[in-house]
């Protein structure tokens, strides 16, 4: 076990940041996910699906979000450094709000329930693989444009 905090922004070790009133961090927070929820609902409701369909709306903001977030992560943490609300805001808000992996526990259900598990099954495996291909994908390309950019 370590003693470094798990949330790299406040160290628990200070009296004064265990103090420190989280409110700015909230409202970051809050406005991202206002923000990404609501580019999630003009995908969805782009991208509608039937009962027994393939849910491509939720997959793509899935795999979306995490490549996103693959990029945002390298570039906060390895790139450059940033204010201390920009992970809050981007990451935990904005991309929090867009990916939605509860509607895709949902979708899978739903497909089982319209007698379609076959795809109810690739839809629960294939998401998986493509959101965790999708960070992975995001660090990695994000790790080379830099190489690219600093030569």
């Amino acid at each position: 076990m370590t003693d470094r905090p798990i949330d790299p922004d406040v160290d628990l070790h200070v009296p004064a940041q265990r103090a420190e009133p989280q409110r700015p961090v909230l409202a970051a927070i809050a406005a991202g996910g206002a923000l990404g929820a609501l580019a999630r609902h003009g995908v969805q409701t782009a991208l509608p699906a039937g009962p027994a369909d393939f849910p491509w709306a939720t997959f793509w903001v899935n795999v979306s979000g995490c490549l996103l977030i693959g990029v945002l992560m390298v570039v906060i943490t390895e790139i450059r450094p940033a204010h201390r609300l920009v992970r809050p805001f981007l990451g935990v808000g904005v991309l929090g709000g867009y990916t939605t992996f509860s509607t895709y526990a949902v979708d899978v259900q739903r497909l089982i329930a319209a007698r379609a598990p076959l795809t109810g099954l690739l839809y629960l495996a294939g998401t998986l693989a493509a959101a965790v291909t999708a960070v992975a994908t995001g660090m990695w390309l994000t790790r080379r444009i830099a190489r690219v950019g600093a030569r």
